[in-house]
C-alpha cells in the first residue's frame, strides 16, 4: 500500500492528498475544481505546468519542448508526470494557476 502525501498550493494554501501510486494532476483533478487544464497527460503539452518548492519527487519523462533542462532544475515540472515522495509544497505556474487560485464560489 502506497503512503499518502499532503500537497500544499502555495498560492492559495489549499491542500490535497496525493497517493504516491498517482501523479498531481490527477489528485488535483480530484478535488473537483472546475476549469483545470488537463491536455495531453502525458508530458507532452506542457498546460499543467507547477514549480515544486518543497518535498521529494519522481518524474516520468516530459516533452523538452514544454520543460527545458533549467526549469526542470529550478523545480518546474508537469503535473501529469510528477509522483510525490514525501509531502509537497508547489506553485501553480501558467494554465494551471487560473484554475487553482480563482476564489472558490
Amino acid at each position: 500500500m502506497d503512503k499518502r502525501y499532503s500537497v500544499l498550493i502555495q498560492d492559495n494554501g489549499e491542500t490535497f492528498a496525493c497517493d504516491g501510486r498517482d501523479n498531481l494532476l490527477r489528485a488535483m483533478e480530484a478535488l473537483g475544481r472546475r476549469g483545470i487544464p488537463v491536455g495531453c497527460r502525458g508530458g507532452g503539452c506542457g498546460v499543467c505546468k507547477v514549480r515544486v518548492t518543497a518535498g521529494d519527487f519522481e518524474t516520468r519523462k516530459m516533452s523538452r519542448a514544454c520543460i527545458s533542462e533549467d526549469e526542470e532544475r529550478a523545480g518546474v515540472v508537469l503535473a501529469c508526470r510528477v509522483f510525490p515522495a514525501s509531502d509537497l509544497a508547489l506553485q501553480v505556474v501558467g494554465k494551471l494557476n487560473k484554475a487553482m487560485c480563482a476564489p472558490r464560489r
